[in-house]
């Protein structure tokens, strides 16, 4: 990877201020893409989805461990494989202070569709202690378009179809486990499906992701 070229101080001053322009911009953009995100209309969640946890048997409801809003990583865990993926792993040891989220009467979650007992030998063997449940057995991987098996359920994930993935050139969108983040409202009893996002739309969720953005070497990846 290429260096930046070195340069005076002027030089540089009159470079970062064109930067800051358009990072102002973006801040903009950014401000009004989360004002309309907050106002996206809501779905009730209407299937009653049975997950496996290590209080046994659990719903979405359940979740919510008595708060008004939950986020849930869909974390890709085949319940082939006998450990998760490393990508959603990076993902979950970037994952901030849990109880800052708590105090806005918010929950957060993890869904992986392999059973539980790998769930759980996996979170021993990282150290994690955030709830992670097990979706093994039930539709909701599938309703949520993160596991796609045509056999099962047409598949479709960020919002395109297994053909619109292969005709441009990401055909391992079409197949198997997928990473996202979906989110909820409780009203009472009733649960709303309000928000998902996936593939690249939850990057901004990863600190460190975001402070090697700030670098002139970057990620260091493809």
């Amino acid at each position: 990877m290429d260096i930046p070229r070195i340069t005076s101080r002027e030089e540089w001053l009159e470079a970062r201020e064109r930067l800051l322009a358009k990072e102002k911009d973006a801040t903009r953009v950014r401000d009004e893409l989360r004002s309309e995100r907050m106002a996206l209309p809501m779905v009730e969640v209407e299937k009653d989805y049975v997950f496996e946890g290590p209080d046994g048997k659990a719903s979405l409801l359940d979740m919510f461990e008595g708060r008004r809003q939950l986020i849930v990583q869909h974390f890709m865990f085949d319940p082939e494989w006998e450990d998760g993926c490393p990508s959603c792993t990076y993902f979950s040891e970037d994952l901030g202070h849990l109880p800052h989220l708590h105090e806005n009467h918010t929950s957060f979650a993890v869904i992986s569709r392999a059973p539980l007992q790998k769930i759980e030998a996996y979170k021993r063997k990282k150290g994690w202690t955030f709830p992670w449940y097990s979706s093994f057995g039930s539709d909701f991987n599938y309703d949520f378009h993160v596991t796609m098996d045509e056999s099962v359920v047409p598949a479709e994930y960020n919002y395109r179809s297994a053909a619109e993935h292969r005709k441009a050139g990401m055909p391992w969108y079409a197949e198997g486990e997928q990473p996202g983040i979906s989110v909820f409202l409780r009203e009472g009893e009733r649960v709303f499906h309000t928000y998902s996002a996936f593939a690249r739309g939850s990057e901004h969720l990863v600190s460190t992701a975001m402070f090697l953005d700030l670098t002139p070497l970057g990620r260091q990846e493809g």
